[in-house]
């Protein structure tokens, strides 16, 4: 297959009071990217990768105190990464953001990062690693309308057999909205066998990944692995999502939108959550929307945009064939 790279894709936020921003380093060849909250967003996460990595994520447990969240960021760089949450409470203690423990405020940032150590980026870096610089950074860079594709923590993420990239895709409710966002750097692939083919494909809107549909006929080696050969170890990939909705949630209710969303991941990448991939889904909702009760599409409504945004940071990143 031959591929184009696209015009960069800008993404229209379609829920109030979130902004996303990018940050690179292309000599490093790694990227951070922050999702920042007007006001505290309730948040919850669900781990499904046998090999995380992050931090201030027990803190989303529903029984501990706290749960609201300022930020929440995604890296590249492996545990370097984790660094990026520094800039990113820089940034808003400069705002004045935070949770106040008299007399100081606590800016609350979860993280969670992807391995790209591997990638064609200059990894010497000398004595500190450039992520806290890139998480206040991509904070300055904050946005309604985020670009898709080989940006912020994408930025020299892989599959199997595409670059990885990021992803965003949109749904709305009666009562409310869901947006998935999706950092794609998974040890599988999105492709269907050898084909251009997506996974996804039974869940896409408006050709949003190219309008391919499933391959006809079926290729005889659909379901032959297809994974980064020489990463198939600990810690070496990940697919790092975020699902945000203004509809109200507890923080229980968000972590079963977690659980939920991860049907996604499996709709849209094969194989997927290995003992090699470190792979999360974030829920933060805003809570603008007080619904009358409880949607119960909300959890399946979740899975189908998380498969549409993996498949979305995909194609952007590789262009249309």
């Amino acid at each position: 297959m031959q591929y184009t790279q696209p015009m960069p894709t800008q993404f229209e936020i379609p829920i109030a009071g979130v902004k996303i921003g990018h940050a690179e380093d292309l000599n490093v060849n790694t990227g951070v990217t922050t999702f920042l909250f007007d006001q505290p967003a309730v948040a919850a996460v669900h781990i499904m990768g046998a090999a995380p990595g992050t931090r201030e994520t027990e803190l989303l447990a529903a029984e501990n105190t706290v749960d609201e969240v300022d930020a929440l960021t995604l890296a590249g760089g492996s545990a370097y990464g984790l660094d990026a949450a520094g800039g990113v409470q820089a940034w808003l203690r400069a705002h004045n953001r935070g949770r106040l423990l008299h007399p100081v405020r606590i800016p609350i940032v979860p993280t969670a990062i992807l391995f790209d150590m591997r990638n064609s980026g200059d990894k010497d870096w000398g004595l500190y690693s450039p992520y806290r610089e890139l998480g206040y950074a991509a904070c300055c860079r904050e946005t309604t309308s985020p670009t898709l594709g080989a940006v912020g923590v994408a930025v020299g993420a892989q599959t199997a057999n595409t670059p990885g990239g990021f992803g965003m895709a949109a749904s709305t409710l009666t009562n409310g909205n869901v947006v998935a966002c999706a950092a794609v750097n998974a040890l599988g692939s999105p492709l269907i066998g050898d084909t251009h083919h997506f996974w996804a494909a039974p869940f896409e809107e408006d050709d949003e990944f190219g309008g391919y549909g499933l391959p006809q006929p079926w290729p005889d080696n659909a379901r032959q692995f297809r994974t980064k050969g020489s990463q198939y170890e600990l810690g070496a990939n990940t697919t790092l999502g975020v699902v945000i909705t203004d509809i109200k949630l507890t923080a229980a209710q968000a972590k079963q939108v977690a659980m939920a969303a991860h049907d996604g991941f499996a709709r849209a990448l094969y194989p997927v959550h290995t003992p090699a991939d470190g792979d999360l889904i974030f829920v933060a909702s805003t809570q603008r929307i007080n619904p009358d009760e409880q949607t119960p599409d909300l959890g399946a409504l979740a899975a189908n945009v998380m498969s549409r945004a993996i498949a979305r940071g995909v194609y952007e990143a590789m262009g249309a064939s």
